[in-house]
């Protein structure tokens, strides 16, 4: 096993890596809308939130050896089953023809009030990787 850190994604807040190696896989730990480096919280629409989340993805995946297009399974917590359809379309713009496994699920609140965290596992690029 071996754990990513990258300061172009949001550092850890608790006691976890942003990621893990292991076995050809790398597994991303939940991850908020925050702009790395930014102390100040901006909220925004779910479709800011959406592309932000999905940014700090990329960047741990780039870490890693990786990249969006390898995701293999996607862990989506949302604030309010509203926002659905709206997440869903902004998701769907990221990930063009790229499908991978994927839940959503709904929970009553999450940190700082925004209304997404994305948690993800995906493989390693065919040359290797792991930084």
């Amino acid at each position: 096993m071996h754990p990513i850190a990258t300061s172009s994604a949001p550092t850890p807040a608790g006691h976890y890596s942003q990621a893990i190696v292991h076995n050809g896989c790398v597994y991303v730990a939940g991850q908020l809308p925050i702009v790395p480096g930014q102390t100040e919280r901006h909220v925004g629409t779910i479709e800011e939130q959406t592309a932000q989340v999905f940014a700090n993805i990329a960047a741990i995946l780039q870490a890693a050896g990786s990249d969006l297009s390898r995701l293999l399974q996607v862990t989506v917590y949302v604030s309010d089953l509203a926002l659905w359809g709206r997440f869903n379309a902004a998701y769907a713009a990221l990930m063009g023809d790229h499908r991978p496994a994927r839940a959503v699920v709904p929970v009553n609140a999450l940190h700082y009030g925004y209304h997404v965290e994305v948690q993800a596992i995906a493989a390693l690029n065919e040359a290797g990787g792991g930084a």
